[in-house]
């Protein structure tokens, strides 16, 4: 006996497809701004800022491809619908990070090596890099409710959150050249802000691969998920217990239930079910789930005959 319940809507949610779309244009704005700035300025961690920016760009528009995919309904073929083309997008967001991460670390050695080629224009330098910063804060903010139920917003803020730091770290090497003169405070503000994506793509990355594996969402026991369901009347054991997502927010659950052959022939079979399910939405906020009911010692029976 089983059942489906619909699955959270995260990303697919028309809402946040428009606040991706918002988040996209102050980050398109914002990119220009500093690229121009850091040619006229000469600045590198200007353009590490910026290239950072298209890198979020990038992703914003790889998630608001993705959430229109996912927003497709589920087929005989597809029975899940398409959730894991969020998953997918982020899986390239991640790349691209690593990627940026190699580009600016080795702009950032070479300047350091020969220090003195460019001078920096520390003012503009400043003003651009403040532009960026509250960009940055604006975007944080649309993104920040999205990215607790989707792997893929999240993805994109993660990188907003490290365009806001890059930011600052871009105002404190521009107030340190107007104040000393000291050029090569730029060029370390470069570096800085590659060392701080890889993180960023490392924990991106391990997410993404957690829920190609199949693996049980992060912080979800399945042992207290089934001392939970035994609790209940009638439930003689829980087994064959799977837990998995699909995307971020969007866990699966499926198991074997054996029962007391009294709630078959009491007809309570269908009202067990119906608890049992509550009780997965109710206290472990899974809303997809299937559930076998059988009559205990069942499975000792297919083990002996397998």
């Amino acid at each position: 006996m089983h059942d489906h319940a619909p699955a959270p809507g995260g990303i697919r949610g028309a809402g946040n497809r428009r606040l991706l779309a918002i988040s996209l244009g102050i980050t398109v704005t914002s990119m220009i701004v500093q690229v121009i700035g850091a040619i006229l300025s000469g600045s590198l961690a200007l353009l590490a800022d910026a290239a950072h920016m298209f890198t979020d760009s990038s992703a914003l528009v790889i998630a608001l491809i993705a959430s229109a995919v996912a927003a497709r309904p589920a087929d005989d073929r597809r029975t899940f619908g398409y959730q894991r083309a969020e998953v997918f997008g982020a899986l390239i967001n991640a790349i691209i990070l690593v990627v940026l991460m190699v580009v600016v670390a080795v702009q950032g050695i070479q300047r350091l090596i020969t220090p003195g080629e460019v001078e920096v224009q520390g003012p503009l330098m400043l003003v651009v890099a403040v532009i960026g910063m509250v960009a940055n804060g604006v975007s944080m903010w649309l993104l920040s409710a999205a990215q607790k139920t989707s792997i893929n917003v999240r993805g994109a803020y993660l990188e907003v959150m490290g365009d806001l730091i890059g930011s600052v770290l871009v105002i404190v090497a521009a107030i340190v050249i107007v104040a000393t003169g000291w050029m090569p405070a730029d060029a370390i503000a470069s570096l800085l802000i590659a060392v701080m994506i890889l993180p960023r793509a490392i924990s991106l990355l391990r997410e993404v691969f957690s829920v190609l594996a199949e693996s049980a969402p992060k912080g979800m026991a399945v042992s207290d998920i089934r001392t939970h369901l035994k609790m209940y009347e009638g439930v003689v054991d829980v087994h064959d217990v799977h837990v998995w997502q699909l995307t971020r927010g969007a866990p699966v659950f499926t198991a074997h239930v054996a029962v007391d052959p009294t709630v078959f022939a009491q007809g309570r079979s269908t009202e067990l079910l119906q608890e049992l399910q509550s009780c997965l939405a109710d206290h472990f906020d899974v809303e997809h789930s299937t559930f076998q009911l059988e009559p205990a010692g069942q499975d000792e029976c297919e083990d002996t005959h397998a």
